[in-house]
């Protein structure tokens, strides 16, 4: 519905009234305009009267006594801290009437600058409350609205045009000629930006390095997708793996034949790679390149070759390619450029022909489309890729494989352990998002994915059969299940000879619930490897005494409870009932006052706090398909996916949500950027 303000501003422009032919027609018109905009704003104004009155009772109800009793000692009287006088702000009314002080507060608060360090800090529950109550503002409409230099002085919305990442750039090139890359042939690793990923543009620069994989890599695949001189088995394999018909069964005994075949080759191919329409000049380009290969001998195939090494060289198949349009500002995506987004949330890789031809069609942006293309593409086994790359970043897990625990004090730990570990975490969290599992089976499952090895490991028995096998859990081992209990995030959160209940408990607040555990002070003596103390003191005892100091009391009050809940796991994952020749003692008392004994406990404490969890994980998920940090205008998708998640719970919602979100159908364009 267009707003009825801006129709009666159109009435009332001079210029539009000097057009004496429409005169008494556009007074007909601006008066019935007038009439109804009077009978839509009589309803709009009792719908936002509500919004301000709940806004106004939020604020007295939860944020007025925070405010009283975390901030006033500072910001009140002649000379308030930051020139924030929150002392006049005693009632709903009056937080109202304080328009954006409170977005700059917001902003402070984000930064941790307040409450400053030596004052009591905000508990994760104040600031979430907080930062909902900011930005739940009415009149916002942040929902369909984009972060860009009219509405925002800092702007944190612009998409930077990126290339592929390490493991994009991998998935589409076994994805368009089925050859995985070795190790050695991949691009180095990418560093994280934004909430935390490698999917950030600002982050992945460009090195000759890359420019010297990427060429390696193109000759490895192109060469082994055509190892034979028989035309008919290429063909076979490109059908196969782009599931469109690439090579033309023509005649090929004659040169026109062959030029004619490879031109629908090459159009095809580059149609698929570039991710959209291919016009006769790329052809034309491509040509030049097939005829000058194919040289004398008129081999065919090697003119096809060198033409497909070309295209996989090209910048377009090389970056994720968004062209600016002529204008500036908020602009949809073309459909194409949706279905690569598409595509890289979910496999990490490039569009086939199915999300092409819709694109083609220009009916990927119906709603309905959507959810049936995400429903299929889920079911695809490429969707492992949101285990592998989503999943595998959000945990912290990336290095896994990198990670050695001592071999004197863990002799059973080998690199086949390690891998196994892992894969039981792509398969995992892929799983949950692909079987539409409730969510919260990250944080507490009845089941696993195991291979024998890791049934071992964990002490269940092993069903027999395939490699990998979804086991159900027996009675006696519900101590397992869920994220937090696998060996992979047991081996990264533990010491090379030793538990940290420490690392552990940090893990858990930051990476499971989302909040913010500030580094440690300076000149904080840490615990000393195998010093046990007189009394031969357990690690528990030893961290104990630790927290004496009063400055690490205010954090390890918070992590080491949580991690002590995991103590029955030594640093490589396995079950274990004693600690230096102790009994493990993995009880837990939170500051609220929650006491919990043992995994088990430690999960019913995670999931009374699903919500903070479901926030986190929408948050991370947003934040890995926009590839950019995220701002208040993003912060309607994260709450639609929560509050989808706690009415449907399936984990796939949070995916469909983005998809059909303005945020990433939308780029910003900003003229400074042209």
């Amino acid at each position: 519905m267009s707003d009825p303000i801006r129709e009666i501003d159109i009435c009332s422009d001079s210029n539009f009234w000097k057009h004496r032919a429409v005169q008494g027609f556009v007074v007909k018109i601006c008066v019935f305009i007038s009439l109804f905009a009077c009978s839509q704003m009589s309803a709009y104004g009792l719908d936002k009267e509500e919004e301000w009155k709940k806004w106004r009772e939020t604020f007295d109800e939860k944020i007025l006594p925070i405010i009283e009793k975390k901030c006033l000692k500072c910001h009140q009287g002649e000379d308030p801290d930051g020139e924030f006088d929150l002392s006049k702000f005693s009632n709903g009314q009056a937080a109202v009437e304080g328009g954006d002080i409170w977005e700059r507060v917001a902003v402070r608060v984000r930064l941790n600058e307040m409450p400053p360090p030596k004052s009591p800090g905000l508990t994760d529950p104040e600031k979430g409350a907080f930062h909902r109550w900011v930005d739940t503002r009415p009149d916002q409409d942040l929902c369909n609205k984009l972060a860009s230099d009219e509405t925002q002085s800092w702007y944190r919305g612009h998409v930077m045009s990126r290339r592929l990442t390490r493991t994009e750039y991998g998935n589409a090139i076994r994805d368009l000629t089925g050859q995985e890359l070795p190790e050695e042939l991949l691009p180095p690793e990418d560093g994280g930006g934004g909430e935390g990923f490698d999917t950030v543009g600002d982050a992945l620069f460009t090195s000759p390095i890359h420019l010297e994989s990427y060429l390696r890599a193109a000759e490895y695949a192109v060469d082994r997708l055509m190892d034979t001189n028989d035309i008919i088995a290429v063909s076979e394999k490109l059908r196969r793996l782009t599931g469109t018909e690439v090579f033309s069964g023509l005649n090929f005994e004659t040169e026109e034949s062959q030029t004619t075949a490879a031109r629908a080759t090459l159009k095809q191919f580059a149609r698929l790679a570039w991710r959209r329409p291919i016009d006769d000049t790329d052809i034309d380009k491509l040509m030049v390149l097939y005829s000058k290969s194919r040289g004398e001998s008129g081999d065919h195939l090697r003119g096809i070759k060198q033409a497909f090494k070309a295209i996989l060289l090209s910048p377009q198949f090389l970056f994720v390619n968004e062209p600016e349009p002529e204008e500036s500002g908020v602009q949809r995506l073309t459909p194409h450029q949706f279905a690569m987004r598409m595509a890289l949330v979910v496999w990490s890789s490039i569009p086939d022909s199915t999300l092409l031809q819709l694109a083609d069609e220009n009916r990927l942006f119906e709603a309905e489309v959507i959810r049936e293309q995400l429903s299929r593409m889920l079911k695809d086994e490429k969707a492992r890729a949101i285990g592998e790359n989503f999943g595998l970043q959000w945990l912290g897990l990336r290095d896994l494989l990198q990670i050695k625990p001592d071999a004197e004090v863990f002799p059973q730990f080998d690199a086949s352990l390690s891998q196994s570990a892992r894969e039981e975490v792509i398969r995992f969290v892929s799983g949950v998002f692909r079987e539409g599992r409730p969510l919260s089976d990250l944080l507490d499952s009845d089941y696993l994915y195991l291979n024998e090895q890791l049934a071992k490991h964990y002490g269940v028995a092993w069903p027999g059969g395939d490699e990998w096998a979804r086991v159900q859990l027996p009675v006696e081992s519900k101590h397992r299940g869920g994220v937090t209990t696998m060996a992979g995030v047991l081996i990264k959160t533990s010491y090379p000879r030793r538990t940290s209940p420490v690392l552990r408990g940090r893990w858990i607040l930051e990476d499971v619930l989302g909040a913010k555990v500030p580094p440690p002070p300076p000149n904080v003596p840490a615990l000393e490897e195998g010093d046990h103390g007189p009394n031969n003191l357990t690690l528990r005892q030893r961290l104990e005494k630790h927290r004496e100091n009063p400055e690490c009391a205010s954090c390890h009050d918070r992590m080491d409870p949580l991690g002590f809940g995991l103590e029955n796991f030594d640093a490589i994952g396995r079950w274990r009932t004693e600690d230096n020749g102790q009994p493990v003692d993995s009880a837990g008392k939170l500051p609220s006052g929650e006491t919990f004994e043992g995994s088990a406990g430690l999960k019913k404490i995670l999931i009374s706090r699903k919500d903070e969890f479901y926030r986190h994980v929408a948050r991370k998920m947003v934040g890995f398909a926009l590839g950019r940090e995220l701002n208040k205008f993003d912060q309607c998708v994260i709450d639609k996916s929560v509050e989808r998640l706690n009415k449907e719970g399936h984990a796939s919602v949070i995916i469909e949500e983005i998809f059909l979100s303005y945020a990433f159908q939308h780029r910003y364009y900003s003229k400074s950027s042209k």
